[in-house]
């Protein structure tokens, strides 16, 4: 390949799908508390909390700080359906999955656009990401791009079980 040819790959694999970023937040780290945006906060007006087209409000209901402190697992979804194709599918499972996981979990999504701090504390660039946070606040899954219902269930029936055993 000419020397064109590797520049041109080399410029544009910044660019492909935007969750390349490997992200700052780890698992086993703890999760950082922040105040997020909440239905209440925006007086039941989905169009300022996200770009979902088919919101769920038990998204919506706690702020990350307030659903830490709950002592429940948190599944964290970063996704920005406004303008992105593969977070709105994401979106789509994440309800789906919510009815199964819907009393021994919190599901919580956070829009880029109405939740930017949220973004920056967990170093969030590109979407979507998901981050599942155990009841001790720790970051025990992270993956960027979009997920299967299979694949989540595994991880949250996991998870509870772990937490079972303690």
């Amino acid at each position: 390949m000419k020397l064109w040819g590797w520049l041109v790959i080399i410029l544009l694999i910044p660019v492909l799908p935007g969750c390349l970023d490997d992200g700052a937040l780890k698992v086993g780290m703890k999760a950082p508390s922040l105040r997020t945006k909440t239905l209440a906060d925006v007086d039941g007006d989905f169009s300022r909390i996200t770009s979902y087209r088919y919101p769920d409000k038990r998204m919506y209901q706690l702020s990350l700080d307030k659903a830490l402190e709950t002592n429940k697992v948190i599944v964290l979804a970063f996704a920005t359906p406004g303008h992105c194709t593969q977070c709105d599918k994401h979106l789509q499972m994440l309800k789906a999955i919510l009815d199964k996981y819907d009393q021994e979990v919190l599901f919580l999504h956070m829009d880029q656009y109405q939740n930017p701090g949220a973004f920056k504390a967990f170093v969030v660039i590109g979407d979507p990401w998901t981050y599942i946070i155990d009841q001790k606040q720790m970051v025990r899954f992270r993956r960027a791009g979009r997920m299967l219902f299979r694949e989540m269930d595994i991880e949250l029936a996991n998870l509870l079980k772990e937490g079972e055993a303690s």
